[in-house]
């Protein structure tokens, strides 16, 4: 829970402060601890990202992309073995530039870049959270709740016309159309003994942000009773677009394939008010920045038919978004 949360939707606004309020706190006390916290923020333009750095950059997987490919064959053999359905396998790169990363000023680049993405910056000590996130984990308003799955992912290109022939096979592609599926289901699934009624399309749709294509499924929910945003948040993560299916035998199994520490990679980021309502988006297409240090995040949704080649290329696609603004 941050100390300090400003969110932004279209023209509205909203700066919440939190305190931990111990139970022999005083309400005063607590009440002068958020008026002091209030009064160290400033106003102030977010800075310019340096056009022309000095120095050199270094980028590297933290494993080698052959680690990656195998670690997908590994797990298409399980999914054709009958272990699960799906499992979602991320990689870590790492960029190692000559003066400290300026979150502040990434984040000023990613929200004028990918406006039509949830695009958000978390700090806590000496490291700060960066992202452009296409993916909604769930938002309420009042027992309104949407979500959307989103599952299968192609590249984008200048040409319009090829742009549209890259969508159109996306929607006709079987392996990908599966992978949608799975997560559609289990949203659905995982939202009706909540609600009057689950909708959802028959056919998933194409978004397209700056650098990636993919398909996606909205769906909405009318619930029963009142039931906060984080509660939700909790029910759907994680949704087989980051995890597994079936969760509860695909998901455990994550660690041991990736070879990795996701930390917030994947995890639920967004904002709740008062009366519980609010949105969380999922944490992709995000880096974990420290110092001179940048480590990026880029997973893909493994099924039967997948192909290793093919899926270490989609997660060069999606580290497309973050590596060109920390790479100078």
């Amino acid at each position: 829970m941050p100390e300090v949360a400003l969110a932004r939707r279209g023209r509205d606004v909203r700066l919440t402060v939190a305190a931990l309020a111990a139970p022999d706190d005083l309400a005063d006390d607590v009440v002068a601890r958020v008026e002091a916290r209030l009064t160290g923020l400033r106003a102030a333009e977010l800075p310019l990202l340096d056009p022309a750095p000095s120095g050199r950059f270094r980028i590297a997987s933290v494993a080698p992309p052959e680690h990656y490919e195998a670690a997908v064959e590994r797990a298409v053999e399980r999914i054709r073995a009958g272990a699960f359905e799906k499992i979602v396998l991320a990689r870590e790169v790492a960029v190692h530039a000559p003066a400290p990363h300026d979150a502040a000023a990434v984040f000023g680049v990613l929200r004028a870049g990918f406006s039509s993405c949830f695009v958000y910056c978390a700090g806590r000590g000496d490291g700060a959270f960066v992202g452009a996130s296409p993916e909604l984990l769930v938002r309420r308003e009042g027992l309104r709740a949407s979500t959307v799955a989103l599952a299968g992912s192609t590249r984008r290109s200048a040409d319009p016309a090829v742009d549209a022939h890259l969508g159109e096979q996306l929607m006709g592609s079987a392996k990908d159309r599966e992978e949608q599926d799975i997560v559609t289901r289990r949203i659905a699934r995982a939202l009706r003994p909540l609600s009057v009624w689950v909708t959802a399309p028959d056919e998933p749709e194409i978004i397209r942000v700056a650098n990636i294509q993919h398909l996606a499924t909205p769906i909405r929910a009318q619930l029963t009773h009142p039931r906060s945003v984080v509660e939700l948040a909790g029910l759907l993560h994680p949704t087989p677009a980051v995890g597994g299916e079936p969760h509860a035998v695909a998901t455990p199994q994550i660690p041991a394939f990736e070879g990795l520490d996701r930390g917030w990679y994947a995890g639920p980021v967004g904002w709740t008010d008062a009366n519980d309502d609010g949105e969380f988006c999922v944490a992709l297409r995000c880096a974990l920045l420290r110092g001179t240090e940048a480590r990026l995040f880029a997973g893909v949704g493994v099924v039967r038919d997948s192909e290793p080649a093919a899926e270490l290329t989609e997660t060069e696609v999606k580290l497309g978004a973050l590596l060109p603004v920390l790479s100078g």
